[in-house]
C-alpha cells in the first residue's frame, strides 16, 4: 500500500471522515472525502480510486445505490461499506452489489483495512452478539431527523410522519439503551 493508492471516502459525518482521512494518511494513503453520492460519482469519473469507504446513509441517499453507480463507472474498485445500523439484509444486498466487507460501526482503521484484505462471502456476514434494539434505533433516527432540521419539531414530525405532541414526547425520554 503506498501514497498512489487513492482512497475515495463518502460519508455525511464530516467529523468521522477527517478522522479516517487523517488515519490513512498516516499509513501512506492519498484519501478524499465526499459528504455526497453526487460529488463521489463526479470525482470517480475525473480520478482513478483503487478503494471506497462509504456509509450506508449519505443524508438522504443510499450507500448501496452509490456502490451500483461507483462499480459501473469502476468496476476494479474495492468498496466497504459502514453502517451504524447493521442488517443482515442490507449487507448481504452490499455484497451482492459489489462491496468486499460489510461493517457496522464504530470501526478503527485497522479493522477497514484488514477488511480490504479479507472480503466476506455471504455466509460469513455476522452481527453484533447484542444487536441494537428497535427502540434504541427509533431513539437514535428521530435524534438524527430532528438535527437535520435545526431542531425543528414541527418540521421533523412531519418527516417522521407522526403528530408533534408524541414527537415530543418521545423527546422527553431519556435514551434507550441498547
Amino acid at each position: 500500500m503506498n501514497i498512489s493508492e487513492k482512497i475515495l471516502i463518502v460519508d455525511d459525518d464530516l467529523t468521522f471522515a477527517q478522522v479516517m482521512q487523517r488515519a490513512l494518511i498516516r499509513r501512506g494513503f492519498n484519501v478524499d472525502i465526499f459528504t455526497s453520492s453526487e460529488s463521489a460519482v463526479r470525482a470517480i469519473q475525473i480520478q482513478i480510486y483503487s478503494k471506497a469507504i462509504i456509509d450506508l446513509k449519505i443524508s438522504q441517499d443510499s450507500g448501496l445505490a452509490l456502490i451500483k453507480k461507483l462499480k459501473a463507472i469502476s468496476p476494479d474498485i474495492e468498496i466497504i461499506m459502514l453502517t451504524g445500523y447493521s442488517s443482515i439484509s442490507t449487507a448481504v444486498e452490499a455484497i451482492k452489489l459489489g462491496a468486499l466487507n460489510y461493517l457496522c460501526k464504530p470501526v478503527d482503521i485497522d479493522e477497514i483495512l484488514q477488511a480490504f484484505s479479507a472480503p466476506l462471502s455471504q455466509q460469513e456476514i455476522a452481527l453484533p452478539e447484542n444487536p441494537t434494539s428497535l427502540d434504541r434505533l427509533e431513539w437514535e433516527h428521530i435524534q438524527k431527523t430532528l438535527q437535520d432540521n435545526d431542531g425543528n419539531v414541527s418540521a421533523t414530525a412531519r418527516l417522521l410522519g407522526m403528530h408533534r405532541r408524541t414527537l415530543q414526547r418521545k423527546l422527553q425520554k431519556r435514551p434507550v439503551s441498547n
